[in-house]
């Protein structure tokens, strides 16, 4: 019997095997694909040539045709380039497609082709290089095979990256410095000798209004000490919580001495923040593991915020974070005094965030992969592939998960702004919403199909997206627009009130609208021709705007969005001008102004919208879009396109006259003298507009958890000391060689204490971060090798047979005189290393 089983096992696994190499032609595990850079300056002109190598590995032939492979490029490329007898077809957005022409041959076992094309951007790092490929069949489009034999060929001697010399010549500045045990820096910080040891069998005291943030610290505490301290209301703990109306909003004032700890403040914020500083205090090594007690230093702190708005852009759109990576990164921020959340929760590439009046948002925005019809999800995007299972396309947080988000920044004095994209930025809406079109329509409910509807049907304009998206812009003459942001707005609402937290704005996008959208659109160019106000497209958008912004006041809101809200096209001697639009400077926008890129031609639109009127948040990408790369390196990861951006360009930025402090323009170079010539000066006025700061992480090349928090540390932590601290000497001098002077030495203080205590803390600290260690600078000194870095107080180790160093590897300690490859490293106190240094001593 075992017997006749197993043969009749056997043969369905056979026929299963014939059915499936009869249905598929080809394994496709077998197709090796190599993609190799051939020329970074092809023809002498900033283009890439590059090369996908197709190999079959098996012993089948790859068929001639019956195929279309997918991929992904962030770079645009010619399409009139391509060779290899194939079809390359630009999709939308990043999505591209090969499908072979009547001339391809098929490739026998063993052998192999090449695809060749032109990119319109040179390569500049590992992130530009294509991304996501499959394989569909004609026979079955709705079955796709990822390919997973998918090579990147070396490309080192293609790519200009920058030096070790180069490197130690930027930390040389670096001197020795103090280290600061709180950052951002207090107003007043004075320490004495001793200490105060805290224990478990201890208590905490506080104000009755302040009973929020005793059960905090109790638990901050409890992660220390492995045990929870006594709440008591009577003033007899050794930790005290008090009220005083000495201080300002959000400031406090933490006393130390040798019988215990008081923290005051007028608001629950203010006691937020100096328990934050009193974590800080601690020795690094605190959240290594239980400690039965804690040592803190007897010191006297004041300290107040310079800013109201010190804020973080999540992008969530393109890169799906789980729920657990966001509340760890409200408490990051919450640790370093940042208190404003901006969740950028939809984009072209997704829906993220559930409205259960539109559940087709998060149905079909929720969710990319391969499909044949938007029906059922959106296409892949960036690095992403076919599979929505794959965490960067899937994924949204659920009304229940909204809600806990909002409580846990409530505890944490972070107020959550929920951005919703409109008009452009829109693609995920319109596709969600044209799949409950058409199922309201297959119902017999046409009214109920149009009355979220968020495009003509009839529109023939032609545009290309930033992101190079042809659909993604709402038709804003559609009532049906506003009746769909006001169920989306409303939803909002209901979470915020079941959370218990108030609602003061919503971030409505606004940007990137581009040129050709409306044009074609008869029901927009409808509208204009029967609206007297209404003389051109453009004036669509000052329309859209004003019904928008009718919506939010009714809701009790403030309506914020990026800096094109504020603008408004014009004319000058005969040429197109963008100024500041007059018409909604009193009607209290906020507005994100974060397109100053240096050499761009607007370096000044910060100021301007702020002399206008316009209330400012500082979301600069020339200082603050922390997913830039941190500088020119192959093996560094990121955008460019404003500049390379490491942390001393948040801590370098002047909020009030950046220009004086800027060093380099977009492209890396030294700013030309002039630059800033004739550019608008922030007025008095125009300072009491200015909100505050704000860092962006946008994640369309930020493909896990680990890139993101390379990306965002310690870039975050310049932002924050610059957003709480009052104005550094080296900012307000105006003597130059005094202002390098003090530059220079509040730098190397900057650096030390990111080195030796705040890093080294985020080794443990919630769980640990997976921050950037900077490269180790290095050169030749008589005969000799001599190294530094970036952020002193890091281990550094190297060897001297051209083999990758180890944290135990010999430490660098003093100019090596070994002849040889000289191959050089960082580690944080875990033995995680950053990338090496070579150098060869001849």
């Amino acid at each position: 019997m075992f017997r006749i089983r197993l043969s009749i096992l056997l043969l369905l696994l056979f026929i299963q095997a014939s059915f499936c190499q009869k249905k598929y032609p080809f394994e496709v595990a077998k197709l090796n694909v190599i993609w190799k850079l051939q020329d970074n300056q092809y023809k002498g002109q900033p283009k890439s040539l590059s090369a996908f190598m197709l190999t079959n590995k098996s012993n089948q032939v790859f068929p001639a045709s019956g195929w279309s492979i997918y991929f992904q490029s962030i770079k645009t490329i010619d399409l009139g380039s391509v060779t290899g007898n194939v079809k390359m077809e630009h999709l939308n957005g990043t999505l591209y497609r090969i499908t072979p022409n009547s001339s391809f041959k098929a490739i026998a076992a063993r052998a192999k082709i090449d695809i060749s094309f032109v990119t319109h951007a040179p390569i500049i790092n590992y992130t530009d290089q294509p991304a996501g490929l499959y394989l569909i069949w004609d026979r079955d489009k709705d079955h796709y095979d990822k390919i997973t034999d998918y090579e990147v060929a070396p490309m080192e001697n293609l790519v200009t990256s920058m030096n070790s010399s180069d490197l130690f010549d930027q930390n040389e500045m670096i001197t020795k410095a103090p280290v600061s045990k709180i950052i951002p820096t207090p107003s007043k910080y004075v320490e004495f000798n001793g200490n105060f040891l805290l224990t478990g069998d201890m208590s905490i005291s506080y104000d009755p209004s302040f009973i929020r943030e005793a059960n905090y610290l109790t638990e901050e505490l409890a992660v220390l000490l492995g045990k929870r301290l006594k709440l008591v209301s009577a003033n007899t703990g050794q930790i005290k919580l008090e009220r005083t109306n000495s201080v300002g909003k959000e400031a406090y004032q933490l006393t130390i001495t040798q019988e215990g700890i008081t923290i005051s403040a007028a608001d629950g914020a203010g006691i937020f923040y100096g328990i934050q500083s009193l974590k800080a205090v601690l020795p690094t090594d605190s959240w290594a593991k239980k400690q039965n007690s804690l040592t803190f230093p007897i010191i006297n702190v004041e300290d107040q915020p310079r800013f109201g708005y010190r804020g973080l852009l999540l992008d969530v759109a393109r890169g799906f974070k789980t729920k657990a990576t966001v509340l760890k990164l409200l408490d990051l921020m919450a640790f370093y005094k940042l208190n404003v959340f901006h969740f950028h929760l939809n984009d072209d590439e997704g829906w993220r965030l559930e409205i259960p009046s539109l559940p087709e948002l998060t149905e079909v925005g929720g969710k990319r992969g391969h499909a044949t019809t938007v029906a059922s999800m959106l296409p892949p995007a960036f690095t992403s592939g076919p599979d929505p299972a794959d965490g960067l396309n899937s994924g949204y947080y659920t009304k229940q998960d909204f809600i806990e988000i909002l409580k846990y920044a409530q505890v944490r004095h972070i107020q959550v702004i929920p951005e919703i994209e409109t008009p452009g930025h829109a693609r995920a809406a319109i596709k969600a919403m044209d799949v409950r079109y058409d199922r309201m329509m297959k119902l017999g409910k046409k009214d109920e199909a149009l009355k979220y509807l968020l495009r003509d049907q009839q529109d023939s304009s032609i545009y290309s997206s930033a992101q190079r998206f042809n659909d993604n812009v709402m038709c804003v003459a559609l009532p049906s627009v506003y009746t769909f942001i006001e169920k989306v707005v409303d939803d909002i609402l209901v979470m915020y009130k079941e959370a218990g937290v108030t609602v003061s704005t919503i971030h409505f996008g606004g940007d990137e609208v581009p040129k050709g959208a409306w044009e074609k659109s008869p029901i927009s160019q409808n509208l204009i021709e029967n609206n007297p106000d209404l003389k051109e497209t453009n004036d669509l958008w000052y329309y859209f705007f004003s019904k928008l912004n009718k919506i939010v006041k009714s809701k009790g809101l403030t309506l914020s969005g990026w800096e094109e809200v504020a603008m408004r096209n014009t004319t000058l001697d005969g040429k197109k001008k963008m100024i500041a639009n007059p018409q909604f400077a009193n009607e209290g926008f906020q507005i994100d102004v974060w397109n100053n890129f240096i050499g761009g031609g607007m370096e000044d639109l910060l100021y301007r919208l702020a002399n206008a009127g316009y209330k400012v948040v500082l979301s600069c990408a020339s200082n603050f879009y922390f997913d830039l790369a941190y500088h020119k390196s192959l093996a560094e990861p990121g955008h460019y396109w404003a500049g390379f951006l490491d942390v001393d360009k948040p801590f370098y930025f002047i909020p009030f006259d950046y220009y004086k402090n800027a060093k380099v323009d977009y492209k890396g170079n030294a700013i030309p003298p002039g630059l800033f010539n004739g550019k608008d000066r922030l007025t008095e006025y125009g300072k009491s507009n200015i909100l505050g700061l704000k860092g962006l992480i946008w994640t369309e090349k930020i493909h896990d958890n680990d890139v993101l928090e390379y990306h965002l540390l310690p870039k975050m932590i310049g932002l924050a000391e610059r957003a709480w601290a009052k104005d550094p000497e080296w900012a307000v001098e105006k003597d130059p060689v005094k202002s390098m002077q003090h530059y220079q030495r509040s730098w190397s203080a900057f650096v030390h204490s990111l080195g030796s205590r705040d890093l080294p803390r985020l080794d443990n600290y919630l769980g640990g971060f997976h921050y950037r260690i900077p490269m180790v600078g290095a050169k030749m000194k008589e005969n000799r090798v001599i190294a530094n870095i970036q952020l002193p107080g890091l281990k550094i180790t190297y060897t001297t047979n051209n083999s990758e160093p180890k944290i135990t590897d010999q430490e660098y300690t003093k100019p090596i005189a070994t002849k040889g490859i000289i191959t050089l490293r960082a580690f944080d106190t875990k033995g995680r290393g950053g990338l090496s240094t070579k150098i060869e001593n001849k």
